[in-house]
């Protein structure tokens, strides 16, 4: 009985996250502030839940550290996200590895 109440639950909690905006704003937002306020939420979310997972996930502070500095070089010099996402996951192996 409690795990269907705790679907349901998530359900309303779901439905009422994307029902929301849609009863609140009903013409098209102009200002300029909220609308680029809205466009970088996903980003900065996905962001701060990122972030902390990536440096607990090797169980080494410096080999997620080196992995993480890794993709970002690559990511900055424009390298395929399978180059980025591989590449850094070596490096964290190896330095897992040494260290």
């Amino acid at each position: 009985m409690s795990i269907a109440l705790y679907i349901l639950t998530m359900a309303v909690v779901t439905y009422l996250i994307r029902m929301i905006p849609f009863t609140v704003f009903r013409r098209k937002i102009k200002s300029v502030f909220i609308r680029s306020f809205l466009y970088y939420v996903p980003y900065s979310v996905l962001s701060a839940m990122t972030f902390p997972a990536i440096f607990y996930s090797t169980g080494e502070f410096y080999s997620a550290l080196l992995g993480t500095v890794t993709a970002l070089i690559l990511a900055f010099f424009k390298k395929p996200l399978i180059v980025v996402a591989l590449s850094s996951a070596a490096v964290a192996l190896v330095v897992t590895l040494i260290i």
